[in-house]
């Protein structure tokens, strides 16, 4: 299977949205660019996976690159929504540190010879969340009727996509878990 496939060349799009989009986020001038470039993101995301299925075109690149780019634009929007006073540091280290912790639990699952974690359809539903409240937190940066709305829906978003973030991160952990300890 050959790694130069559409869903593979969306997903690298996304990645090279990330630099743009904290570019963009840290000017305040421009947020509505920024909220589009996280819904750019949001649609790769989704259609990746689906064409990859659809068209079978999954390959293992794909299957690295797609959930690391997840980590990657959740990590950069968390920094980006910190320095814009959208959240507090401590939900921020909560997620940062699921992240750490599954990447380390990866780091022991790859050194005895296990793949990585196999995605769950809570763990996509989880980072969707988190892919919707982003947006919708950024923009309720703006003194609007937009801005109070996005307020309320963009933190709805929020607290069920922490809740099952931190939730799948438990999972994901207990799986490596029980994988290592089978694998000895």
């Amino acid at each position: 299977m050959s790694v130069v496939t559409v869903p593979n060349g969306l997903t690298l799009l996304r990645a090279l949205g990330i630099p743009l989009f904290i570019f963009l986020a840290l000017n305040r001038n421009v947020d509505g660019a920024a909220i589009l470039v996280l819904i750019f993101a949001g649609a790769t995301d989704y259609f990746d996976g689906k064409l990859a299925r659809a068209w079978n075109q999954e390959s293992r690149l794909g299957e690295l690159m797609d959930p690391a780019v997840d980590r990657l634009y959740i990590a950069a929007t968390l920094i980006v929504l910190y320095v814009r006073d959208v959240l507090p540091l401590w939900i921020i280290l909560l997620l940062l540190g699921r992240d750490v912790v599954l990447g380390v639990m990866s780091l022991a699952m790859k050194r005895v010879g296990i793949g990585p974690f196999k995605v769950t359809y809570l763990g996509k539903a989880a980072t969707f969340n988190l892919m919707y409240a982003f947006p919708l937190l950024l923009l309720s940066t703006s003194n609007s009727t937009w801005g109070e709305v996005a307020y309320v829906i963009g933190w709805s978003f929020a607290i069920w996509g922490i809740g099952l973030y931190l939730i799948t991160g438990m999972n994901y952990f207990q799986a490596g878990w029980r994988s290592i300890a089978h694998a000895k």
